[in-house]
């Protein structure tokens, strides 16, 4: 998942930076066109770890992972295609659905039937990760932006608004969820928190600590 991942995520930057005079490039669009000839030869050394990868891919999963891959690719192929930005689609949004998509796949296919009983704990990590996204996107983009989605742009003015929804949301579910619903409410909390103090940190900084955040399920392994 981790390589296949980092691929989606490398070639995404790649095509969003072919024009180096497009409007929005952001600094990691700039270090991906600047390296963009290692990038590529990254990519391809990383194409056959992955296919031997899937090798050892549940069947099940492999099969629910190359539905979603083409999905997948369908979206990418609809944003990148399209000549202008002025309908640009929300891809902040998108990535709130196909991530979390991607890490439940396995548990999905390897105990069916608890794909109800997981759905609202997908839902919340859908949420964050989707929150996550739209922080990110607003802190780089202070100003309104014409081009974007008028999704994007709605949520980004609301995002305080978004930030306490989620947080009620997770805590509210939290006895019943446990420890993913208390992971999804500690990460939106600290979301909202660095969004309340994002005019003190550096975009770059910010961005970090924003992944950063998404790491709290790791507090609850033990």
């Amino acid at each position: 998942m981790f390589t296949a991942v980092w691929m989606i995520y490398a070639a995404d930057r790649l095509l969003d930076s072919r024009d180096a005079a497009a409007p929005g490039l952001e600094a990691r669009h700039r270090f991906h066109q600047q390296h963009r000839n290692r990038f590529l030869a990254i990519i391809l050394l990383a194409t056959p770890a992955l296919v031997l990868l899937l090798h050892y891919t549940d069947a099940r999963a492999l099969h629910l992972y190359t539905l979603l891959a083409a999905l997948l690719g369908a979206w990418m192929l609809l944003i990148h295609a399209r000549p202008t930005p002025a309908h640009r689609l929300p891809k902040e949004l998108a990535v709130g659905v196909f991530f979390p998509a991607a890490v439940f796949i396995p548990t999905v296919a390897r105990v069916p039937q608890r794909q109800l009983e997981l759905l609202p704990t997908a839902m919340l990590f859908a949420a964050v990760c989707t929150l996550n996204c739209l922080c990110i996107y607003a802190w780089e983009h202070p100003k309104p932006q014409p081009q974007a989605h008028w999704t994007t742009r709605w949520a980004t003015q609301h995002l305080t608004q978004l930030s306490i929804a989620i947080l009620l949301s997770s805590i509210l579910t939290t006895p019943t969820l446990h420890q993913p619903a208390a992971a999804c409410a500690l990460s939106s909390a600290l979301l909202l928190l660095l969004h309340t103090q994002r005019h003190r940190l550096t975009p770059l900084n910010l961005r970090a600590t924003a992944d950063l955040i998404l790491l709290t399920p790791l507090l609850f392994l033990p």
